[in-house]
């Protein structure tokens, strides 16, 4: 691997020419401007991105009060926090609809963290080859519509709405003969499901929602698993190592299926390989099969060389930051020869120009996301310790910041100790706060263990947040307006989330 360049983020217009952008950068660093002109280059020759990805609210407003009344009803069943460990209401569910989630072959993602962006470059990939595609990740950044993608995109609020009204006969059909009632998560994923089956989609990409085994995603038979990297969350659920969680994980593994094994901790990728040979599936490791040849920062992301299944694709530019959205951009592709056959079937490459094409139109709002300038204003969805730390090195890494102030709001079920250790080498101060959802850590509870990390000088609070996003941009704006200090806002989807409409980009 190259050694990265540090660059201050830039705005500049995509559609420069190459000789435009060297001769405006070369007085910083010759050989970064030849690598920041071809980024933009790639990106001018590159397809539109991929669709609106965080929709606003519906300007219809009788499609808003319907949208509202969905959700309304979708928030009085189980929330995602509250489960009973079984496939048995959501295979009641399938059966009932006829099995829509047979009617089309499917990736199916799970792992601890980059699920989501893995998810909208396989998304992105399999688009770039003409196949109509569905999407179902979670959890959503500000809209519920983002759950559901059709080629790219949210599904329509018109459409969700109607969804919902079809399949809820037979969602209140199925509540009366179980113990529990459908939870909000497994609704969502037979609407899914049966959206994708009425669209129809050539191929599905779904991500799990936590686990694998009992997950309600888990009713697809998948012909590529895709295990992003394995770290210590959610662990009153899935286990306390990363061995316990992989075995819960691992059950997304099909009969024959091919799996793509992101870099893992050592006791996880033996529980994966085992499961594998159980099945009689077979495996792809990243830094085996395939990987990250190389990679180069360029103005708004990364330069990167992988190697795939069937060879090495060379000079695609990634609009994203950070090492580990380059590892997940290896795992998509060889998700996605696999799923063409390549590697174990075929000896042959993707085609070259639509690769890149595809990897410069993704898209993965809340991923060290720049909302912002002067100052800069950065969003990233961070919430347990190997999260942070990728984020932590991306934004280290992408942007010279004289001095970063954080964000930080969290859920009160994580390691919030680790996330903020992860973040302390970085953080100049932080201001502390508390997103709107009963799940949030309180922000002075919050402060205790940050002032435990940081030391009392460098933290503050403020419980609202917009409060704390003004306080932070002040702090930031304290220093000379050429000095280049930055926010970053994190330690949470929902913070992010809410973070973004704040700042007006909902």
């Amino acid at each position: 691997m190259s050694e990265p360049r540090p660059d201050r983020h830039d705005a500049s217009d995509p559609d420069d020419t190459f000789e435009e952008i060297v001769d405006e950068a070369t007085q910083r660093d010759p050989d970064l401007a030849v690598i920041e002109a071809g980024s933009r280059t790639l990106r001018a020759h590159s397809g539109r991105p991929q669709g609106e990805a965080v929709p606003a609210r519906p300007a219809d407003p009788e499609t808003d009060k319907a949208l509202r009344a969905v959700e309304q009803e979708l928030a009085g069943r189980w929330g995602e926090t509250k489960l009973e460990p079984s496939v048995t209401r959501i295979a009641a569910l399938m059966d009932v609809l006829g099995e829509p989630q047979r009617a089309y072959p499917s990736i199916h993602i799970t792992g601890t963290n980059g699920k989501t962006s893995t998810a909208r470059m396989i998304e992105a990939l399999l688009n770039a080859f003409e196949l109509r595609t569905g999407r179902y990740t979670s959890p959503h950044v500000q809209s519920i519509t983002e759950r559901i993608s059709l080629d790219g995109s949210p599904i329509a609020a018109e459409r969700f709405i109607e969804t919902y009204e079809d399949i809820k006969p037979y969602v209140e059909m199925v509540d009366a003969q179980q113990p529990y009632r459908l939870s909000f998560f497994e609704v969502l994923t037979g609407m899914a499901y049966a959206a994708f089956a009425d669209a129809p989609v050539d191929v599905a990409v779904v991500e799990v929602g936590m686990g694998g085994t009992w997950d309600a995603t888990n009713v697809i038979d998948s012909t590529v698993a895709v295990v992003t990297p394995i770290s210590l969350d959610h662990t009153d659920r899935l286990g306390t190592t990363p061995a316990e969680i992989a075995g819960e994980k691992s059950g997304i593994i099909k009969e024959g299926a091919t799996v793509i094994l992101a870099q893992q901790p050592v006791d996880a990728a033996q529980v994966m390989l085992k499961k594998a040979v159980e099945v009689d599936a077979t495996v792809a490791r990243e830094g085996m099969e395939f990987g990250v040849t190389s990679r180069e920062i360029a103005v708004g992301g990364q330069l990167v060389t992988l190697r795939g299944l069937g060879g090495e694709y060379e000079e695609i530019f990634l609009p994203l930051y950070g090492a580990h959205q380059a590892h997940n951009a290896a795992v998509a592709l060889a998700a996605v020869e696999a799923f063409f056959g390549i590697g174990a079937e075929q000896a042959r490459s993707l085609d070259i120009d639509a690769i890149r094409k595809a990897f410069a139109s993704v898209l993965s709002p809340g991923r060290l996301e720049v909302v912002r300038s002067s100052p800069t204003v950065v969003l990233d969805a961070a919430h347990n310790p190997a999260g942070a730390k990728a984020a932590a090195d991306g934004i280290s890494e992408a942007f010279s910041f004289s001095r970063l102030i954080g964000v930080v709001g969290t859920s009160d079920d994580k390691d919030v100790r680790g996330l903020l250790e992860a973040f302390e080498p970085i953080f100049a101060e932080i201001v502390v706060t508390q997103n709107s959802t009963p799940r949030a850590m309180d922000a002075d509870a919050l402060a205790a263990i940050a002032v435990e990390v940081f030391g009392d000088d460098r933290v503050q609070v403020e419980p609202r947040l917009d409060d704390a996003l003004e306080a932070a941009i002040t702090l930031a704006e304290e220093e000379d307006e050429y000095a280049g200090a930055g926010v970053l806002v994190t330690g949470s989807v929902i913070t992010v989330g809410e973070a973004r409409l704040l700042l007006g980009r909902g």
